[in-house]
Order: C-alpha cells, then structure tokens, then sequence
C-alpha cells in the first residue's frame, strides 16, 4: 500500500480543524496515511486543538506568519518519505474515499490530482479547473465576466462548461483548497514558491508542473466540501489576489505584455468599483500603487 502524506497548513484555524479532523478517516479510507501540521504562527488555539484531537500528527511551528507556501514547503520537509502528498486547506471536509480516488488517478501523465469541490450547503458543484492567463482572457473577464466568458476557451480562465466536471478533465491550473500530487511530480518540481505569501503560489505549481510534463486533472469521483471565500468578501485579500496574478504573469512573460494583462486586469476591476464592489476599489488601488516593477517579494496581507 502506497504512503501518503496528508499536509495542512494552518494560521488562527481552531475553528474550522475539528471538523476537518472529523473528515479525515473517512476521507483518507483505503490508504496508508500520515497527518503533518505547519502552522504559521497562530494566535488562537490552533496547536492545542490539534494536538487535542490529532495527537498522532506532526506539527511544525514555523514561529511567524510564513505564508501558505513556506507551510507547504516546511511540512513536505518534515513528512519524511512518502509515494504522493495530499495538500489540504483546513476548511475542507472531504467525503468517503475522496483521497484514495485522487491517489488512484495519479499517473499516466497526471502529477495532480483535484476533487469534485461543492461549497457549503450547495450541491452543486464548484468551478475549480482554470486555464492559463492570457491578454484575451483577462478582456474577456472584464467585459462580459468570468462566467459568461468561460464558456468559451479564449475569453475566460474560468472552465464552465459542466461536462468538464462530469468526466476526468485537464487543465492549466486548478483551485488548490485540496490536491493529490504523485512523488514523482512533487520530486520533479521541487519546493513551493514563497515569494507568494498566499494566491498564485497554486497556480505557479501547476503551471510549473506542467511544463515538466505533469497535468493538473479533476478526478469527479472525489468529492470535498470547501467553507473557503473569504476571498470574495475581503478588500485585503481580494487585493492580494489581483496583484499577484499579475506578478505571475510578469514571471511567463515580458514587460510590455504584462502591462496589457495588467490594464485588462485593472478595467474588471474599475468596472466592477463602479458598481460599489469595495473589494475591487481596493484592487484597483493595489494595482496602480504596483504598477512599477513587480518584484518577487509579496504584500503581506
């Protein structure tokens, strides 16, 4: 039996851990598993709940709010060896044997592995698979919105068409709330950027992967419940994620380029401002304040 395993990286998360450790056995049902904990520095009672509950697992304090991706690379550092790896956020809550349908699916070209994701209290299924940034697809996000344009290829990163999610389906990228990634894969691509504090440090993974020769694909035979959002909600974070999906886009392409992706990221914003979205009037400051350079460090949300 193969071993996997299981990383969380955690930060103020005592309210969400139970019931993701509640999950967990029935989740990982069928496979050899080991639970490793970073936690980045939590000012609530992250550790006691985990140690409360999860006496097994191994916790890594990093002593400082590293970032999701220096937890990432700090728990890979101490989970020893192991066949794959299931990255997971801790507000996810994964359904019978979502694990071992991931870990089964690896291989044959697949170094990633994602669920089904379904948002609390919803049965329909999330849009989690995303194709690479481009110039026309930011337009098209901007113009007609994410949604509308993602049905077709050109317009939009978002992937909304439903058969894409009925079937196994590859893409440039998908949301990383939850992700099986093969030993092979994790070897090949080496450690997690932390130069993103948090977003696109999932996308740059699967980007990088891929061009190394591993596909990112939705096994829809997983399934998970993600709480996550708050995102959508928070000007700070909302923020953070516009910028640094402009900062990865800079890393895969030129000055001049980056600048056109940057306008066409800057119009969504501005038009979705106007209609009293405070988080993008907050991307938008965001954006104009880092129009100059896009250098490898983060904001710090």
């Amino acid at each position: 039996m193969s071993t996997v395993a299981v990383i969380v990286v955690t930060w103020n998360s005592a309210s969400v851990l139970p019931g993701f450790l509640a999950a967990l056995p029935d989740g990982m049902a069928g496979l050899d598993w080991r639970l490793v904990v970073a936690d980045n520095d939590s000012a609530d009672d992250t550790v006691e709940v985990l140690r409360r509950l999860a006496p097994e697992a191994e916790v890594v304090q990093t002593g400082r709010n590293a970032g999701y991706a220096a937890g990432v690379n700090a728990a890979l550092a101490a989970a020893g060896e192991y066949d794959s790896v299931l990255i997971c956020n801790p507000d996810i809550r994964m359904r019978q044997g979502c694990a071992k349908r991931l870990v089964d699916s690896l291989g044959s070209g697949v170094g990633i592995a994602v669920p089904l994701l379904y948002e609390e209290g919803s049965d329909v299924p999330h849009f989690s698979l995303r194709r690479e940034s481009s110039v026309p697809r930011a337009l098209g996000e901007a113009v007609i919105g994410n949604r509308r344009a993602g049905r077709f290829s050109w317009l939009s990163e978002l992937v909304t068409d439903p058969d894409a999610y009925r079937r196994p389906t590859r893409a440039d990228w998908a949301t990383g709330a939850l992700m099986a990634v093969s030993g092979e894969c994790a070897a090949a691509c080496g450690a997690w950027d932390e130069s993103f504090f948090l977003y696109s440090e999932e996308t740059e993974y699967c980007l990088r992967a891929r061009d190394l020769g591993f596909a990112t694909q939705l096994e829809p035979s997983a399934e998970a419940v993600h709480l996550g959002g708050e995102s959508q909600v928070s000007p700070r974070l909302w923020s953070l994620l516009v910028v640094n999906r402009v900062r990865l886009y800079r890393r895969r392409h030129g000055v001049v380029a980056t600048e056109v992706f940057r306008g066409a990221v800057l119009l969504r914003e501005v038009l979705r401002a106007v209609l009293g979205r405070q988080a993008s009037r907050a991307a938008v400051s965001a954006l104009v304040r880092r129009r100059r350079g896009w250098s490898r460090s983060s904001p710090r949300p």
